[in-house]
């Protein structure tokens, strides 16, 4: 079977949740970024195929991956398959292109994944009864759903405790991704891989979220959310806009267009466990794809879990410290180096795809080697990504 590359990628800035993207909607999102992507793809092999959408109700729109093909330079006659796995959306994405490409379904796949929680509507239930003011109006951005009676929130905290992973932890956590993206940011780690969209006069090119001042005092302060006992405003990440994609290609196709690879996709892995299981689905998946690929910790440079929460990799780490027999310090220290959703943002749909870039763009400035990318989503989903520079 053939192997895939990652031969192009680009994100916007991610912005905050009414902030420097709002004007645009996920159409307006998602076209831009196919337009980036295609002026970045400098092989002659033409599109076979998109993979991609958003994370909360596709968007707003009738196959809105489709009409962000539409509005996009790209042929009409390009075929685009939506994903609808909430937070994994964009990784699940990556991994069904690899695949199509992998099985010779096609030369090249395009991977979108498109955010605007900004304009996400405001729900009115339709219901029989006819009086007046009888409607019931629910707010989608409240992520909650009609399977479990506790917030995301409320459970994802009961599970950090339940591992140890206590609100000081968090706090430490949250305190560390922005410093850390700072870090990034100085390094170069984005040059040349964030871009603006067309329609939006942004100040800087760069995240809007992550706080250079941020306080530990003031994250211990905070008040907890959502009916939770450690989640805060603080250590958990903002309501995002963005959008972050790639294109892969099979090998030979590759060679045949004389294309240089940024990095190649080695394997992947979807998992499911009990729907309150948010912050230990990353671990599951981590371990499923180093046992299925015989790899020890020695063999990983970089480890990137998104932080749904800051709890997150804190709690898969934990239990993957145990299962490998190491301290946790020792996986901290290879986690979210440049720090990680918490700082950056959370557009649901492009966290995936900007997990997995962003470890790509570090093991490239770090002259290659292996990273195990993570993402969990909707009620106990979860997906790793196994790459190679």
């Amino acid at each position: 079977m053939s192997r895939v590359f990652i031969t192009a990628m680009a994100r916007t800035p991610f912005g905050k949740f009414r902030g420097m993207l709002s004007k645009l909607d996920s159409i307006a999102l998602g076209a831009a970024l196919l337009d980036e992507l295609a002026r970045r793809d400098d092989g002659a092999q033409a599109v076979d195929v998109v993979y991609g959408g958003s994370g909360l109700l596709g968007g707003n729109y009738l196959t809105s991956l489709r009409q962000m093909l539409i509005r996009s330079t790209l042929p009409n006659e390009t075929v685009s398959v939506a994903v609808d796995r909430a937070c994994c959306t964009g990784m699940t994405a990556i991994s069904s292109g690899f695949a199509h490409l992998k099985a010779g379904g096609g030369a090249k796949a395009m991977i979108a994944g498109v955010e605007s929680l900004s304009n996400v509507p405001v729900l009115l239930s339709r219901g029989n009864d006819r009086r007046i003011a009888s409607m019931t109006a629910t707010d989608p951005l409240l992520l909650s759903g009609t399977i479990s009676p506790k917030t995301i929130a409320e459970y994802t905290s009961e599970e950090a405790l339940k591992y140890g992973i206590t609100r000081e932890m968090q706090d430490d956590w949250a305190y560390r991704s922005h410093e850390a993206y700072f870090k990034g940011l100085s390094s170069g780690l984005y040059e040349g891989l964030l871009f603006a969209p067309p329609g939006v006069t942004l100040p800087e090119l760069r995240d809007e979220g992550p706080r250079a001042n941020s306080d530990r005092e003031k994250l211990a302060q905070l008040s907890t959310v959502n009916g939770s006992s450690t989640i805060t405003a603080g250590n958990a990440p903002g309501l995002s806009d963005g959008a972050a994609g790639m294109v892969l290609m099979e090998e030979a196709a590759m060679m045949r267009d004389g294309t240089e690879p940024l990095g190649e996709i080695l394997d992947w892995v979807q998992v499911a466990g009990d729907i309150q299981q948010g912050t230990s689905v990353p671990q599951v998946a981590l371990s499923k794809l180093m046992k299925r690929n015989d790899l020890t910790l020695d063999d990983i440079t970089l480890f990137e879990i998104n932080e749904a929460f800051a709890a997150t990799p804190l709690v898969s780490t934990r239990l993957l410290a145990r299962e490998l027999g190491v301290e946790e310090t020792v996986l901290h220290a290879r986690t979210n180096v440049y720090g990680g959703s918490v700082a950056i943002g959370h557009p649901l749909g492009a966290s995936g795809v900007r997990v997995v870039m962003q470890a790509l763009s570090i093991l490239r400035q770090r002259g290659g080697g292996l990273a195990l990318c993570a993402i969990c989503g909707g009620f106990g989903q979860g997906e790793a990504v196994l790459i190679r520079v």
